[in-house]
């Protein structure tokens, strides 16, 4: 996957707009953990072509066989594609990706239950799609009629996610697709990387149409995170009221204590993203892991458990990135009704009762002097109580550390107390309480 804080889009010299001075808020980097939530009209056909172990795609037929569930309005149009082919089959040549609009039925959806099961699992923000590369509108915008206060659900699904959210003590973001919008443009399917960059809109007018949606968001919602994607429309990179740089401004001055993500094309951005990436070290600079639950951020019908993190595969992938100075971003994809499918939720579940016991291993902690250690399964992190050592196969029964940590005490999550063994060599080894044998990671602090 891309990195994004490389692409800084077109060189102004002298003129370069003036880009605010915020960097990264302490509550932020607190908080460890989001959760995204990709719904739109993808979510009714709800399908991409199965990925993961033995499946082999050539490169060149990423696009047409993609991953993503939420990239069926563009896999959809490149003829003969496994998307396409379904299509056909299942809504008829007389159907458009953007007919499915008037099929969307949100009549499940309780943003309060909704937004309960995100919180329950850990949550403390949560960023919902309000426009993806599609172009429809997940909020009551006065920009255009493509959104789902006139269309489908009938209703402002960001204003009732914001209102769910805040009553939840939780913070709110929001994503937005900032130049892709298939809606408004006239280009060819994307099918491959170069694509990506070359088919999308530079103009004015479109510039100036984003910048009124995201000028609307901010006014309706003070999302305390703008994450923003595929960068910006570089028509709006200048020194216009309409670019990048007078609306991260007007944002901060709305909200001093928000933050956005890098992925704006322009030299100012706030943490890192990675995206379905296994990062070997600490970075320095505060970043942020995301993906889905399985190979997709859109609901995939077609994915089962063979496809999807179980609780315990997620609760370590936490600990991982937490221990590198990362926040995890996990997404949960709800079905077009907007329901959470059960295999999402039992992860979801599984994570939030180990953060029930284990959390302030996890919250307000930053990283120690190193993530882990070379052939041990085990991950640190620090704050104030000592360093936190996470067992990621507690089933071995004990956990070797570092001497520096040997001859020091540690108490379990259970309660249990017991001292970092020296041994002969100068390191340590901690015995894992039994009760503590069959979770997916043990924790101790070592005072």
């Amino acid at each position: 996957m891309l990195n994004f804080e490389t692409r800084t889009g077109p060189d102004f010299g002298a003129a370069a707009p003036t880009y605010p001075a915020q960097g990264v808020p302490e509550w932020y980097r607190d908080a460890k953990l989001g959760f995204f939530v990709h719904w739109g009209l993808y979510s009714v056909p709800a399908w991409a072509v199965q990925h993961g172990e033995g499946v082999n795609i050539p490169a060149e037929d990423a696009y047409a066989w993609h991953q993503y569930a939420e990239w069926y309005g563009n896999t959809v149009r490149i003829a003969g594609s496994p998307t396409w082919e379904r299509h056909q089959q299942v809504y008829g040549p007389g159907t458009s990706y953007e007919d499915l609009a008037d099929l969307w039925d949100a009549s499940a959806f309780d943003a309060d239950a909704f937004v309960g099961e995100l919180v329950g699992a850990g949550a403390k923000y949560v960023i919902p799609t309000t426009k993806h590369h599609e172009g429809f509108c997940l909020w009551d915008t006065a920009t255009t009629g493509f959104n789902s206060a006139a269309r489908g659900p009938k209703r402002d699904l960001i204003g009732e996610f914001h209102d769910a959210t805040r009553r939840a003590g939780a913070k709110f973001g929001v994503y937005y697709s900032g130049a892709l919008d298939w809606h408004v443009s006239d280009f060819p399917p994307i099918e491959s990387d170069t694509d990506l960059f070359r088919f999308r809109r530079h103009d004015e007018h479109f510039s100036r149409y984003s910048a009124a949606q995201l000028d609307e968001l901010v006014e309706r919602f003070s999302p305390d995170v703008l994450w923003n994607d595929i960068e910006w429309p570089d028509g709006g990179k200048g020194n216009d009221e309409y670019a990048v740089a007078a609306l991260l401004n007007r944002y901060f001055d709305a909200v001093p204590e928000g933050v956005v993500n890098d992925r704006w094309g322009v030299p100012y951005h706030g943490f890192l993203t990675r995206e379905y990436r296994h990062i070997p070290g600490i970075l320095e600079q505060p970043w942020e892991s995301t993906r889905g639950l399985g190979y997709s951020f859109g609901f995939n019908q077609a994915e089962d458990d063979r496809h999807s993190l179980s609780g315990e595969e997620l609760i370590r992938m936490l600990v991982d990135v937490v221990s590198k100075n990362g926040n995890l971003l996990i997404n949960v994809g709800p079905a077009a009704d907007g329901s959470i499918p059960d295999l999402q939720l039992a992860a979801m579940r599984a994570m939030g009762a180990w953060l029930g016991e284990n959390g302030d291993a996890i919250y307000g902690t930053r990283p120690w002097i190193r993530f882990g250690e070379p052939l041990a399964p085990v991950r640190y992190t620090a704050s104030s109580a000592g360093v936190h050592v996470h067992a990621i196969d507690p089933s071995a029964g004990e956990v070797p550390l570092p001497a520096e940590l040997a001859g020091r005490d540690a108490r379990w999550a259970d309660g249990s107390v017991a001292e970092v063994a020296p041994t002969p060599n100068g390191v340590g080894s901690l015995v894992i309480p039994d009760r503590l044998r069959g979770s997916a990671v043990a924790v101790a602090t070592v005072a």
